[in-house]
């Protein structure tokens, strides 16, 4: 580095020796510089405290870095095969006058491998039922040929079709469905139908409790406002998501300050309800033979008749019900009648154990024959207004000894209750259940004071 003239100038005279008394000035200004530099060394040196070190070690999980293609690099980035795609199913519904080979035409498939297809097994030969509203989902490979097809045969299985190599396989797949068991609790202010929405349960399973209990409440007359239900049932999930309701394990039902209780049970033959001191709660006899709007006439022996206008006996009950509304046979039987005549329309008569016969007149149409074993609730006819009748309606008689009963006050037989072992069984598997019942209805009363 070039030193400054005033320096270079100094040297210049002291290198000849001339003018001493300047040289001792630059002397003593050399010393006074170096002094001042050793000052400013010390104080630009004074080290500062140390700081602690930072120990705390960060694990930073980082994503993959992925190339604008969609490979993946691998551990020296270099690229690797496609990331597998495991969402390009294609789903088609069937509508209305559809059908498969118009659905494989219509993704680019052709007919003879559908044909190929059809021929692989009975699952696959099932395919040539199809209804609306059946899913397919269909995958592609790059080329466009069909990779895979699959159809839901049920709520918990897949029929899928895949191509392995040159040959098409077909093979039953299983959906794994899970029941986690709930509870809830409803108060009736206006029908059992909002009540149970209110409570978080579907249509269908309003129905089932209705069923449950149907043989000693009739939901359409004696409910109450008041009336209230617990429920423990199950909720079923296929592959992490909610399906649907499943089977209502236990159940209590207080109608005009009376308890009902209903425990589910498997003994055997099929799973029933039972009350819990062991008594089936299914009748022999429906109470009703329908799902009726109201009793449009009831049981009289003395009543004026309204098309002939004049005194009658009613020896039934006449219930309301829209046009085409299924009829239940209302117990076990044999048909001993099914025809039509000018005052009961379409009819039907069953006969029953202990000298008991039901009958159901002013059918649209009869669903049995005369000669025909029917079981209890089975459809046996459709409501309808044929022969003497003003309107659309069902007249049913209940008929003991040939004697003519009131359908809702007849005492109904009873099937045979649990015993023995069996008892024991059902009432350990009740014990539970009926705790956590009591804790629910509980908790209802408790709520219902505050």
């Amino acid at each position: 580095m070039e030193l400054p003239v005033f320096i270079q100038e100094a040297r210049a005279r002291v290198a000849d020796g001339s003018h001493w008394p300047t040289r001792r000035r630059l002397l003593v200004f050399g010393a006074t510089l170096i002094l001042l530099g050793v000052l400013i060394g010390l104080f630009e040196s004074t080290p500062e405290p140390e700081a602690e070190p930072y120990s705390e070690v960060v694990d930073l999980s980082l994503p993959e870095r992925l190339p604008p293609d969609g490979t993946a690099l691998d551990a020296a980035g270099a690229r690797g095969s496609a990331l597998p795609d495991l969402d390009r199913w294609a789903s088609v519904t069937v509508r209305s006058g559809q059908t498969l080979d118009g659905i494989f035409r219509q993704q680019g498939f052709s007919v003879s491998l559908l044909h190929r297809i059809l021929a692989l097994n009975a699952d696959t030969r099932g395919l040539k039922r199809i209804r609306p509203g059946d899913v397919f989902d269909f995958r592609a490979d790059d080329g466009g040929e069909l990779a895979a097809m699959r159809y839901a045969l049920d709520e918990g299985r897949y029929l899928l079709v895949y191509n392995d190599g040159d040959r098409l396989v077909a093979e039953v797949q299983v959906r794994e469905i899970v029941a986690e068991i709930a509870e809830t609790q409803g108060v009736i202010d206006s029908s059992l139908f909002v009540a149970g929405k209110q409570a978080g349960l579907s249509d269908a399973m309003v129905m089932k409790l209705a069923n449950i209990f149907g043989w000693d409440i009739d939901f359409v007359l004696d409910i109450r406002q008041g009336d209230r239900f617990m429920l423990v049932y199950e909720k079923l999930y296929r592959e992490g998501a909610f399906l649907r309701d499943g089977e209502i394990l236990a159940a209590t039902f207080v109608n005009q300050g009376e308890r009902f209780q209903a425990i589910r049970f498997d003994h055997g033959g099929g799973a029933e309800y039972f009350a819990p001191d062991g008594r089936n709660m299914r009748k022999a006899f429906l109470r009703a033979p329908l799902n009726f709007s109201y009793i449009s006439s009831g049981f009289n022996p003395r009543r004026m008749h309204p098309v002939l206008k004049r005194i009658r006996p009613h020896n039934g009950i006449d219930y309301y019900a829209p046009r085409g509304t299924p009829v239940y046979a209302a117990g076990e039987g044999t048909v001993v009648r099914s025809g039509y005549s000018a005052a009961n329309g379409h009819h039907v008569f069953i006969k029953h154990a202990n000298s008991i016969e039901t009958r159901y007149l002013h059918f649209t149409k009869r669903r049995v024959k005369k000669g025909q074993k029917v079981r209890q609730g089975q459809t046996i006819g459709t409501v309808g207004s044929t022969g003497l009748a003003t309107g659309p309606h069902l007249h049913y008689e209940f008929v003991v000894n040939g004697v003519h009963r009131n359908p809702r006050t007849v005492p109904l037989p009873k099937v045979e209750p649990l015993q023995g072992e069996i008892l024991t069984a059902f009432q350990s598997q009740a014990a539970p259940l009926l705790t956590q019942l009591s804790r629910l209805e509980s908790a209802s009363l408790y709520a219902s004071r505050e």
